[in-house]
């Protein structure tokens, strides 16, 4: 029997709380506390039904409504989401862990994609060429899909539907999302919201859950496209599943992205920006900095540097002002965990072990302390293995060369830096690396708004990308027109049967 002290979420469709048929309940947890806080209802197919088809009823008067009443809309959800966004960062803190600051810049990089949506007048308005041929004239026209679902993970319970769900709705399609039940709380938070702001019930549905609602929304024949978020593994499982049952796919996978620290770089500025690439939202991130693959000549220097640097940071509870909070759940701090034993015994050399951080927060919390290994193997575990943790691994190369061999030669290719001060080699590594979002000089290089986010190999599967000119392509299908309008025909005119020739 379930507490009754405890608060169960539940799933938000057609513009209200719907406690489905699906009985089975999932924890919520408070990650600094270590103690469940919630329940989340987990959908039955039944409960997807529900959801998709809420959105399928949505759609017509969704789609067929004005560009200026639904800019409106979601310009009044970016005005309600500007003013209240403190109020949402600590629902992220409360369930996911990361610190308050961090769940801040999570909502400001999920608004540059809403007000990138801002301007879809104008990225989703077709074009027109009059008079291809004698009287004829030629017009193209971008149309919504229909219902379209988003599955996203745990980490970025805000940025990452919002990477999606904008540009989505603002070219007119009806949406599903089903976020991560680890931290479900915000994404109930923003459908509240957007009910505010004016959008038709039905147009965005929240459904809660786990394999079974992620199957519901692959399989289900009403919904045409999927954008998801996730690891390797399942992001090919979802990719090659929903382009079985006919629908577009936009599957972002893992990441074991690489730092390359040139003999000539800035220490200091490789030190700071390795710091807050791997350790930052405790490395929980697609974009964190996992390896360090730095010039052998300067390595021992970069290492003291940043070695010096870990000193300061401080792991406690996000709502405390600490620098780094604590993993998303004990199973998963425990995994991080296995790791750090694992290079224990593979030799390599434990240069700060976080396994003994003392956090200001619960005893009870999931805690786990930034983590620096040197002499990493690339052949090991602690190096081929998507950690998701505050683990910064140490592959020493010789040079430039050697650098870029050794990341293409990983299996991921979603992002990359290069620290260096030397424009040759940065221009070389951009043009060499098969890694699909690189940054020189800079430690985690998220595409803005206007770009697009995805990375190559292991790391991507699909056609388009999220967000950007890839994201409107993704959300809308062309039509092309070819018209004539021509004057009146006098009776007993000659027809024409032969094929129409561009004259």
């Amino acid at each position: 029997m379930t507490d009754p002290r405890i608060d169960i979420v539940e799933h938000v469709v057609a513009g209200d709380p719907m406690t489905g048929v699906g009985e089975r309940l999932g924890p919520v947890y408070d990650p600094a506390l270590g103690v469940e806080t919630k329940k989340v209802r987990l959908a039955a197919p039944a409960d997807v039904d529900a959801a998709v088809g809420a959105a399928a009823a949505a759609f017509p008067r969704w789609r067929d409504m004005s560009w200026a009443r639904r800019q409106t809309i979601l310009f009044n959800f970016r005005e309600s989401l500007n003013r209240r966004k403190n109020e949402l960062a600590e629902i992220i803190t409360s369930e996911h862990g990361k610190v308050l600051s961090d769940a801040l810049a999570e909502i400001s990089r999920g608004q540059e994609v809403l007000e990138f949506a801002l301007a879809m007048p104008q990225l989703a308005k077709g074009g027109y060429s009059e008079n291809v041929s004698t009287g004829v004239d030629a017009y193209s026209l971008l149309q919504p899909l229909g219902v379209v679902g988003i599955v996203s993970p745990f980490n970025f319970p805000v940025m990452v539907p919002m990477w999606f769900l904008p540009i989505a709705l603002a070219t007119g399609n009806t949406v599903v999302l089903k976020p991560s039940e680890k931290d479900p709380s915000a994404a109930n938070w923003i459908a509240d919201l957007l009910k505010e702001a004016g959008l038709p019930d039905g147009v965005f549905n929240v459904l809660h859950g786990d394999k079974v609602a992620v199957d519901g929304l692959l399989d289900h024949e009403e919904v045409r496209a999927i954008s998801f978020v996730g690891s390797t593994p399942i992001a090919r499982y979802v990719y090659e599943r929903a382009t079985r049952a006919g629908k577009r796919v936009q599957a972002l996978g893992g990441a074991k992205n690489h730092m390359l620290v040139l003999a000539d770089a800035d220490l200091n500025l490789a030190a700071d920006a390795a710091i807050n690439a791997a350790f930052g939202s405790a490395g929980e991130r697609c974009m964190a900095i996992s390896v360090l693959a730095v010039a052998d000549s300067v390595a021992d220097d970069l290492i003291g540097r940043i070695a010096a640097r870990m000193d300061g940071i401080t792991v406690g509870d996000g709502r405390r002002g600490c620098d780094m909070g604590p993993l998303v759940t004990r199973e998963h701090r425990d995994k991080v965990t296995s790791y750090i034993e694992d290079a224990e015994r593979d030799g390599s050399r434990l240069v700060v072990d976080g396994r003994g951080v003392k956090a200001d927060g619960d005893e009870a919390g999931f805690w786990l302390g930034p983590t620096l290994v040197d002499r990493v193997e690339a052949g090991s575990r602690l190096y081929t293995d998507e950690i998701f943790g505050p683990v910064l691994s140490v592959v020493r190369v010789r040079d430039l060369e050697e650098g870029i061999g050794l990341i293409n030669g990983n299996a991921y290719g979603n992002g990359t830096a290069i620290f260096t001060t030397n424009g040759g080699a940065a221009r070389r590594f951009q043009r060499e690396v098969q890694v699909g979002m690189i940054g020189i000089n800079i430690p985690i290089p998220v595409p803005v708004s206007y770009y697009s986010f995805g990375g190559w190999k292991q790391s991507f599967f699909g056609d388009t990308k999220a967000y950007g000119a890839q994201g409107v392509h993704f959300f809308t299908q062309e039509k092309a027109v070819t018209s004539r309008w021509p004057d009146p025909v006098p009776d007993g005119d000659e027809l024409n049967l032969g094929f129409p020739q561009n004259s």
